[in-house]
């Protein structure tokens, strides 16, 4: 009879569900990719730009690291806004930022006007992310339903990051570089209308405001995300980086405080306390930074040791997309077979092997390696599914603005820690290759010996303006050496977050368990 009646149960709760959520999560979903493709389509875009706006190299920087620096610090108050105003509302300010602001791009004829609009662009990004994945909590109320519908949702930041360099390089090979941000606005415009239609508005709890903490919010998270930047740029012995580093700390820790004292804080700091929630995130992070300076150096390397176009280059990073894309809507079903944990501390493992795959190839990496190696990482992509749901059920639903948030700013910080450690890993070894005394020997002196040690498209400058194609190939070797010793690091960190999240996660866990 029990068992009649909760079979009745799940059957009202599945005709009462709104047929039209697959399609609203279609929506959410477009808009993610838009947003990930905006992200890769700059890169592409760089060189164009520099040749007509002619940015400082300091301009150069501003110009790639603004946006990831906007998002990163007002994503907690862009929840807090959510909350309290309407996650639909935010959500169309974001979606309007993301169509408007690429008009206002074909005006932009200086570093600092484009620079701005990145900027907006950023504040934009933070009012999507932390309210997409409310939305889906509210679209999607069955566990398994909503694993899968994150799945899909997180799949399409991998199919971003690999088509984006795809559709950039045509655009701006055929139209220029303006081109490249204009096919945001079309695809707002319709995921406005669509918004409108199926999307439910929703609110979380409306905190009392904060201001003091708003504030020490966003200096705090700027801060810190100027800081990794600068550091991985320049060094440990920046003063800047340094002075930003101290900033950050301060403004965090003075933040960290008046959320542990308030009794309805903007963050709810203690939701930390769950180990579930926990490894979710730590999932977010250590996955960010291993794809962050995974696809960063793939793509130097593809370009200028394998002498792939920018669009071969893009073809050949689709791999994790693919394997991602597939794999993603049965990380569910996978969870219920084997368990949540094993799930989720087992995609970090075979992420790790894949990135311990490029260290196999050694000086002899060819792209087969390579592609093998993003398959695994598009599995391990695919698992982070499991994390979200976990990360969304362990809270209260009023609080999924702010576990959202943690969410994506573990993947923001994750980016610029990756481009920072790992990145600088790489660098460091290249130039221990490239000594000086073996640039001697190849003929190199005087400041072209700190040019070509800097990196590889520096050696292969100097060694086309000094007729040396044993010094291109030997940078390239070395780079490929470099690039080897990153998948080593990534492998070994992703193996140790496997284990942590192994036994941060209880035995038994299952994608439904609420908080």
């Amino acid at each position: 009879m029990t068992t009649l009646v909760r079979l009745r149960s799940e059957s009202a709760s599945g005709a009462d569900r709104d047929p039209r959520r697959w399609v609203g999560l279609g929506v959410l979903c477009a808009s993610l990719l838009i947003v990930v493709m905006d992200l890769t389509v700059l890169n592409v875009a760089l060189p164009a730009i520099a040749v007509d706006l002619r940015p400082s190299s300091t301009e150069l920087l501003w110009m790639v690291d603004v946006y990831g620096l906007a998002v990163a610090g007002f994503l907690v108050t862009a929840s807090g806004l959510a909350d309290r105003f309407g996650r639909r509302r935010m959500l169309l300010i974001g979606y309007a930022a993301f169509g408007a602001v690429p008009l206002l791009v074909l005006f932009a004829d200086t570093a600092g006007w484009l620079i701005a609009l990145r900027a907006l662009l950023g504040l934009g990004g933070a009012f999507i992310m932390p309210s997409t994945m409310s939305m889906i909590r509210d679209l999607f109320t069955d566990a398994t339903e909503r694993a899968v519908a994150l799945g899909l949702w997180g799949a399409m930041a991998a199919v971003g990051g690999g088509l984006g360099p795809i559709i950039g390089g045509v655009l701006v090979q055929n139209f220029g570089w303006h081109a490249a941000f204009l096919i945001n606005t079309p695809i707002m415009v319709l995921a406005i209308g669509f918004a409108l239609w199926l999307l439910p508005e929703s609110h979380g709890r409306a905190m009392p405001w904060d201001i003091p903490g708003i504030v020490l919010s966003i200096v705090g998270m700027v801060a810190l995300m100027y800081s990794i930047k600068t550091f991985g740029k320049h060094g440990l012995a920046d003063p800047s980086a340094a002075a930003a580093a101290f900033v950050a700390v301060v403004s965090l820790g003075t933040f960290g405080w008046r959320c542990l004292r308030r009794r309805e804080p903007l963050l709810d700091i203690r939701l930390l306390r769950k180990p579930v929630l926990s490894a979710g995130l730590l999932c977010a992070l250590v996955s960010s930074i291993a794809m962050a300076a995974m696809m960063l150096l793939l793509a130097q390397w593809m370009q200028l040791v394998e002498h792939y176009t920018p669009i071969e280059t893009g073809i050949r990073l689709l791999p994790v997309a693919i394997v991602s894309g597939v794999i993603s809507p049965l990380a569910p079903h996978l969870a219920k077979l084997i368990g949540t944990r094993a799930v989720m501390a087992g995609g970090l493992a075979v992420g790790g092997a894949g990135f311990a795959t490029l260290y196999l190839g050694g000086g002899h990496l060819d792209y087969t390696l390579v592609a093998v190696s993003q398959a695994l990482v598009g599995v391990s992509m695919a698992t982070l599914a499991i994390g979200s749901a976990v990360i969304v059920a362990a809270v209260p639903a009023e609080r999924t603005g702010n576990a959202a948030a943690m969410e994506e700013t573990s993947f923001e910080v994750g980016n610029a820690l990756g481009v920072a450690i790992l990145g600088s890993i790489a660098a460091a070894m290249f130039r221990d290759l490239l000594n000086p005394g073996s640039l001697k020997s190849l003929g190199v002196g005087g400041a072209d010996v700190d040019t070509a040690r800097e990196s590889v498209g520096g050696a292969l400058a100097v060694a086309d303006d000094l007729h040396l194609p044993v010094l291109a190939e030997h940078a390239r070797s070395a780079f490929t050496d470099a690039l080897a010793m990153v998948g080593l690091a990534g492998g070994i960190l992703m193996m140790l977050a496997a284990v942590a999240v192994w036994f941060m996660t209880p035995r038994g866990l299952t994608i439904a368990d609420g908080h």
